[in-house]
C-alpha cells in the first residue's frame, strides 16, 4: 500500500509548487474516516482510495482533484458529511465528493429506462466538472484490478458496465490507455475462455519472436538518427488481448491471419518532424496501402493528433506505427487530463478554460445541454450512445427520433429501421436535406428523410446493399410477396376463365375443400401455383368438380399399310422401317435418305420422350431413336437440332400424329415474346392466354431493355390450330412488341 509521503513525491515530481499541506489533510482526514474498514480482499479500505489518488498522479492532476481522488469514498462509506467537508477542504471538493458519491448509488446494468436515467444522472455530473469523471474512472479502473475478489455475478455486471459504458467514454475523453486497460480487463471476466486462449497466443508469438520489438526499435531509431532526428523517442509494444480479439471478431480472422500484432511509436519534438519521419520511413521501407491516416491535418473529436501508418518493416514484419509530438503523445495517453489550461485553472473557471481548448469536453457539455432537456430516458440513453460507441451509426429523422445502425448502414437500413413498410415503400431518401443515392453510407448524426411510394416493391437486389438482418428479411419476404400476388393475379384470372367455360363459377370459398386433393396448403397457394404453371386449371376443376368431363372432340386419322402405335404413347404413330420401300423424303434436309433400316428391340414398352421445346397436334414431326436404341424422342420438323442427325440416317423415324377422341392430353409448345414493362402487361397476356383455354406451364422475365421485357412462356395447348391462335392474338396486343414460337 501506498504511503503518505509517497503520494506527495508523486506529485511535487511534476508539479514543485504543489499544496503539500492540502494532500496531508486528506490523507490523514481519510485514513480516520475509514479506520478499521477492509477490501473484498482483506486489504484496508483505505488501499483503494490512495490507488485511486496514484492513477490520477500518473496523468499529472494537480493537488485538489488527488484530494478529491483521496476522500472520495468518505461520504458514502463512512460518518462523513457534505458540510463537514466543506468546512474543512472548502465548498469546490465537497461538491465533487458529494457528485461522486451519487455517482457511485448508480446502477447502470439494469432495465433500459432506469439505466438510461442513472446514465443521464452520470453524464450531467461529469459535464459540471470534469474532474468527477476523472476521478471517476480513475476508481472504476482500480476496481477492475481487484475485481478477482468479487463473485462470479457481481463480477459480470461490473464487467459489463464498464465495458458499455466506462471504457467508450474514457476513450471519448482521449484517454486511450485507460480505455484499453478497462476493456482487457472486462474482457478477461466476460469472456474468461477467449481471454485466456487470446493470451496463450500472444504469450507464445513473443516467445517466438524474443527480442523483435527491441532489434526493431533499434533499427527505426538507428534510421531516424542518420537522418537528422537525433531527438526522436521510438516505443514498441505488442497489442492487448481485447484489441486482438475484436480485430479478429469484426475481420472475420484466425490468430495466425492476423499480420500487425505489433505497434511502434515515433515521437518527435514537433509537427515538421512528424512529416520528415514519415518520409524517411517511407522512403526505407515498403508501405501497405490504404493503411495510412493523417490525424494531425484532420484530428479526431476527442483531440487526438497522430500520423497512422503500416509498412513492411524490419525483419519483413508487418508493423503499425503512430508518428506524433511530445504533446500529442501526452493528449492521445491522457486525453482532457493532458491540457494545460485545465491544470493552471481552478474550479468552474477551470473547467471554462478547458472546454475551449478540448474538443472533447466540449463535445461532452455540449452533447448534456442539448439533451438533458429530454423527456424520455430511453431516447436519451440512445441519444448518449451516438457519440460513445463508435461502430454503430446514430442518425435522426425528421421529428428528430434517433435510430440506430450499424456502421456502413444506407437508408434502406434506416427506413427498414423505422417500420417495415416503410422501408418496402422506399423509393428514395434526403440526407440533411440534399436527395441522395439509396446505397449512400449514413454517418452518424445524419438526419435522414424517407421518399415513399404506394405502388413501390422492394427490388431483391437491394438485399445485397443492405447491412441489417432486419432489412434483409423483411426484403426476401416482400419480394416474395410480390412475386406470389403476381402469380396469384394470373392464376385468378386463368382459373375464372377455365370454369367459365365449363359453365360453372370460381371462387376462392369453392377452392377450400379442395385444398388438400391439389397438395395446397392455402387457397392463395393453390391459385399462385396455377399462375407458375405447377398446377393445372384442368386439376383444379377436377378437384373442385370430380364428375367434370372434358367434352373435346378431336378426329382420328385414318392409317395407312406400314404404321403402327406404341401402346404406351398415346396419340401417335410410327412407321415400320423396312415395310415399305418408299423413300422417305426428309423436309428438313432437303435430300433423300435411303429408307429406315430395321430396328431392333422395338416393343410396345418403348419409351418415347418430346424434345424440350416440345411438339403439338398438327406438327410435321419425326422420331430420332437413342444411340444404345433404348427410346425415340419425338421433333418437330422445324427444329435445328435435327441437322445434327443430318449424317445418321440410320437414326430416322417417320411419326405421326394418331389423337381419338378419348385422347384429353395437352401438349407443350415454347414461346418468346418482347412485351413493353409497364404495369398490366403480364395480365393482359395472361387473360388472351386463359380465354383459349389454355394453360401456362412455366413463364420466366428478363429485362431486355429499360422499356421492353423478355417474356419466355411454355404453354400447353389441344394442338396447332389453338397455338397458332394463341399466336395471332398476342401479335395484336399494343402491349406486345413481337412473339415467335421457339423450337430447339
Amino acid at each position: 500500500m501506498m504511503r503518505q509521503y509517497e503520494l506527495v513525491e508523486r506529485v511535487q515530481k511534476y508539479k514543485p509548487d504543489a499544496n503539500e499541506a492540502l494532500l496531508n489533510k486528506a490523507y490523514v482526514y481519510a485514513m480516520q474516516k475509514h479506520g478499521q474498514q477492509k477490501r473484498a480482499s482483506g486489504d484496508p479500505y483505505i488501499s483503494h482510495p490512495l490507488e485511486v489518488a496514484a492513477i490520477l498522479t500518473d496523468m499529472h492532476l494537480d493537488e485538489s482533484t488527488i484530494a478529491v481522488a483521496l476522500l472520495h469514498d468518505t461520504i458514502e462509506d463512512t460518518t462523513a458529511t457534505r458540510a463537514e467537508i466543506d468546512e474543512v477542504f472548502g465548498e469546490d471538493i465537497g461538491r465533487l465528493v458529494e457528485g461522486l458519491t451519487k455517482l457511485k448509488r448508480l446502477d447502470l446494468v439494469t432495465k433500459k429506462a432506469k439505466q438510461a436515467e442513472n446514465l443521464r444522472k452520470l453524464l450531467l455530473a461529469i459535464s459540471d466538472d470534469v474532474r468527477v469523471l476523472l476521478v471517476k474512472l480513475a476508481d472504476r479502473l482500480h476496481n477492475m484490478r481487484t475485481l478477482e475478489h468479487m463473485n462470479p455475478e457481481k463480477r459480470a455486471r461490473i464487467s459489463e458496465e464498464t465495458m458499455d459504458i466506462y471504457a467508450p467514454l474514457a476513450g471519448r475523453m482521449g484517454m486511450q490507455d485507460m480505455r484499453d486497460e478497462l476493456e482487457d480487463l472486462s474482457f478477461r471476466y466476460l469472456n474468461p475462455e477467449a481471454y485466456e486462449t487470446v493470451t496463450n497466443r500472444l504469450a507464445e508469438l513473443s516467445a517466438r519472436n524474443e527480442g523483435l520489438i527491441t532489434k526493431i526499435e533499434d533499427e527505426l531509431r538507428d534510421l531516424l538518427v542518420a537522418n537528422g532526428l537525433v531527438d526522436a523517442v521510438v516505443k514498441g509494444r505488442q497489442k492487448k488481448p481485447y484489441s486482438v480479439f475484436r480485430k479478429m471478431q469484426s475481420k472475420s480472422l484466425s490468430f495466425e491471419q492476423l499480420s500487425d500484432v505489433y505497434g511502434f511509436r515515433i515521437i518527435v519534438g514537433d509537427i515538421p518532424a512528424c512529416y520528415r519521419a514519415l518520409g524517411i520511413v517511407h522512403t526505407r521501407w515498403r508501405v501497405v496501402p490504404g493503411r495510412f491516416k493523417d490525424y494531425i491535418s484532420t484530428p479526431k473529436q476527442n483531440d487526438y493528433r497522430s500520423i497512422h501508418t503500416t509498412i513492411v518493416g524490419p525483419s519483413r514484419q508487418r508493423i503499425e506505427l503512430q508518428i506524433r509530438t511530445r504533446r500529442m503523445h501526452e493528449i492521445a495517453e491522457y486525453g482532457i487530463a493532458a491540457h494545460a489550461l485545465y491544470k493552471d485553472g481552478e474550479g468552474s473557471e477551470g473547467g471554462e478554460l478547458l472546454s475551449k481548448e478540448s474538443n472533447a469536453y466540449s463535445w461532452l457539455r455540449h452533447t448534456i445541454e442539448a439533451l438533458s432537456e429530454g423527456d424520455n430516458p430511453e431516447e436519451f440513453l440512445e441519444h448518449t450512445k451516438l457519440e460513445l460507441f463508435q461502430d454503430q451509426v446514430f442518425c435522426f429523422t425528421p421529428k428528430g427520433k434517433l435510430i440506430a445502425l450499424p456502421r456502413g448502414a444506407t437508408p434502406i437500413d434506416f427506413a427498414y429501421a423505422v417500420h417495415t413498410n416503410i422501408g418496402d415503400t422506399t423509393v428514395g431518401a434526403k440526407i440533411n436535406g440534399r436527395i441522395m443515392p439509396l446505397v449512400t453510407r449514413l454517418n452518424n448524426g445524419d438526419e435522414v428523410e424517407i421518399i415513399r411510394s404506394g405502388v413501390q416493391v422492394p427490388p431483391a437486389a437491394w438485399e445485397e446493399i443492405v447491412v441489417t438482418g432486419k432489412a434483409r428479411a423483411a426484403i426476401r419476404r416482400a419480394t416474395r410477396m410480390a412475386i406470389r400476388k403476381q402469380y396469384a393475379g394470373l392464376g385468378y384470372r386463368i382459373l375464372e376463365r377455365t370454369f367459365e367455360r365449363a359453365g360453372k363459377v370460381f371462387s376462392r370459398e369453392s377452392l377450400k375443400p379442395a385444398l388438400h386433393r391439389l397438395g395446397q396448403k392455402d387457397v392463395e397457394d393453390a391459385i399462385a401455383a396455377v399462375g407458375r404453371g405447377e398446377l393445372s386449371s384442368l386439376d383444379v376443376m377436377r378437384a373442385v368438380y370430380p364428375d367434370y368431363k372434358d367434352e373435346r372432340v378431336t378426329v382420328k386419322p385414318a392409317a395407312d399399310e406400314g404404321w403402327f402405335n406404341v401402346r404406351s404413347v398415346s396419340g401417335m404413330m410410327f412407321r415400320v422401317p423396312g415395310r415399305s420401300a418408299e423413300v422417305r423424303e426428309d423436309a428438313s434436309a432437303g435430300h433423300h435418305a435411303p429408307s429406315p433400316l430395321p430396328i431392333r428391340g422395338l416393343s410396345s414398352s418403348m419409351e418415347v420422350r418430346f424434345a424440350p421445346s416440345g411438339a403439338v397436334p398438327g406438327d410435321r414431326i419425326v422420331g430420332i431413336m437413342g444411340e444404345d436404341g433404348n427410346g425415340i424422342t419425338i421433333y418437330p420438323i422445324q427444329a435445328p437440332a435435327l441437322q445434327r442427325f443430318d449424317d445418321q440416317p440410320e437414326r430416322w423415324i417417320d411419326v405421326r400424329w394418331d389423337l381419338d377422341d378419348e385422347n384429353k392430353s395437352r401438349f407443350m409448345a415454347r414461346i418468346m415474346m418482347s412485351a413493353l414493362n409497364e404495369p398490366g402487361t403480364l395480365a393482359t397476356v395472361a387473360q388472351t392466354i386463359a380465354g383459349l383455354d389454355i394453360n401456362i406451364r412455366n413463364l420466366d422475365m428478363g429485362r431486355l431493355a429499360t422499356d421492353f421485357s423478355d417474356i419466355s412462356l411454355e404453354v400447353e395447348v389441344w394442338d396447332l390450330r389453338q397455338l397458332n391462335q394463341l399466336l395471332t392474338q398476342l401479335k395484336d396486343l399494343e402491349c406486345i412488341s413481337s412473339v415467335k414460337r421457339v423450337y430447339d
